[in-house]
């Protein structure tokens, strides 16, 4: 049955809401555009309802917990400290609910329409939105797909009862005593590392020979060491196989460097990755271009090989990252709008907030030497950083690369705290084209976690002052 099927024609239709939909739409309409926003769910997608922000406030207060248990080397003592998991729900649940609530606001103020439902391609100018039993039409100028990613499922492994995927493991009401990890990656690890503080016996599966894959070696190896102090057992170069169900859990048989095991838990989490959100909008019946992946393919402004139809964030090639689509929603809205906005950026940066956090922009050693570039590196331990020493966190480093000759800034790996903070800086130095010079000659405050950047710039042009060289 279809009920009150109507005709609504705006200058530009989004599709999803999530940090690359919504951040197209509030720009497009500052541009001048009607705007309408198609989102089957939340406001804010899965990075601000069941991804980043959820985990980063989950991963906090895990952090938090944990650090009430090592205070006694400060002179503080604490007893009784206790975890009260759905009253961490419950506080988790507010802050989404206040950026939600905001991404809403700022629909309103920017007169934003919200059209709840999914949406199915009709032609190149079309869409139908399907909401419960009401059907509606939609015609549009020009359309931004911004549909986001899903938990890839393993067949040997579906989500179930007691197999998650992030969004159940995030969601869960009580403390699970064991959990198998699948999947040692960003997602795995950071999750991982949450359970393991409140106290969850943690095993992780890796297929690669490290944990958090893509990073230089020494990076993912600081982290490994803090998990395994949190007793977190880990297996690379381990496959999982399959698993059979008990009472009380599970049993997951993995092939474990040649060797059989089998792993009790009450839970398993898998984390092996995402898929784009591209099998059911109707695409390709009208002749997008797709990757094998089902990626829509597109141009340096977002456009798909459809002129008024564009696509950004996790559904088209590269990172699937948030910063990258909300970057690619403002180029995609410009556009639209007729500016010479084209996507031009040097380095994306890429954030894991394990412990020690991990971050990395521009290019690291390996890429440097494969592209046959001359360099320099200047690496300075957070052990001889005053501030890192003052908030107990001395354990990694800042590695600056450099051009040689001309000294331009090219890439930074950081392993540490507030790694996430401080690759902002260096980011900007290479999108900018600063030399080490101009981040040496920059005055950092002092003390600051900051100063590492500055000292690892001294360090790379032969003249550290608080570490020999």
């Amino acid at each position: 049955m279809v009920v009150g099927e109507f005709t609504t024609e705006v200058d530009v239709l989004v599709i999803g809401a999530g940090p690359g939909g919504y951040v197209a739409a509030i720009r497009a309409a500052q541009l001048g555009k009607t705007v309408a926003v198609v989102e089957k769910a939340e406001l804010g997608g899965v990075c601000l309802n069941v991804g980043c922000i959820p985990s980063k406030a989950m991963i906090h207060a895990a952090h938090t917990y944990e650090h009430t248990q090592h205070t006694e080397s400060m002179g503080i003592t604490m007893e009784n400290v206790k975890v009260d998991f759905a009253k961490v729900q419950e506080w988790k649940g507010g802050i989404v609910k206040q950026l939600t609530g905001g991404v809403g606001s700022l629909f309103k103020g920017n007169k934003i329409q919200v059209i709840p439902g999914e949406a199915l391609f009709v032609s190149e100018n079309e869409v139908r939105v399907f909401h419960g039993y009401d059907v509606n039409r939609y015609r549009f100028e020009h359309c931004i797909i911004a549909t986001g990613s899903r938990p890839i499922e393993l067949p040997a492994f579906p989500f179930a009862k007691r197999v998650l995927s992030s969004t159940e493991a995030l969601s869960l009401t009580e403390l699970p005593k064991s959990i198998v990890v699948i999947g040692g990656g960003y997602i795995g690890i950071e999750l991982g590392t949450v359970f393991a503080k409140f106290g969850t016996k943690v095993t992780i599966l890796e297929g690669a020979d490290q944990i958090l894959p893509g990073f230089e070696p020494d990076m993912p190896r600081l982290v490994e060491r803090k998990l395994k102090k949190l007793d977190v057992t880990i297996h690379t170069k381990a496959l999982a196989q399959g698993m059979e169900e008990t009472e009380n859990g599970v049993i997951v048989t993995a092939e474990v460097k040649g060797e059989q095991k089998q792993i009790e838990a009450e839970y398993i989490l898998v984390t092996v990755g995402r898929r784009p959100n591209t099998d059911e909008l109707g695409v390709r019946d009208i002749g997008m271009n797709l990757t094998d992946r089902g990626l829509i393919v597109v141009d340096k402004q977002g456009r798909t090989n459809i002129p008024n139809v564009y696509a950004i964030g996790d559904i088209v090639p590269g990172p699937a990252l948030a910063h990258k689509a909300s970057y690619e929603g403002k180029v995609a809205a410009e556009a639209i709008a007729g500016h010479p906005a084209e996507v031009d950026y040097k380095a994306i940066p890429a954030v894991v907030f394990c412990d020690p956090e991990i971050a990395s922009v521009g290019i690291n050693e390996k890429e440097a030497k494969e592209k046959g570039i001359d360099y320099v590196v200047g690496r300075f331990p957070f052990a001889a950083n005053g501030r890192a020493l003052s908030v107990n966190a001395g354990e990694g480093y800042v590695k600056l690369i450099g051009e040689k000759g001309t000294n331009l800034v090219l890439g930074a790996q950081i392993v540490g705290v507030e790694a996430s903070n401080i690759i902002a800086e260096i980011g900007l130095a290479i999108e900018m084209g600063a030399t080490l010079e101009d981040i040496e000659l920059t005055i950092h405050a002092h003390p600051t976690l900051g100063e590492v950047t500055m000292e690892a710039a001294e360090l790379a042009l032969g003249h550290p002052i608080h570490v020999m060289k």
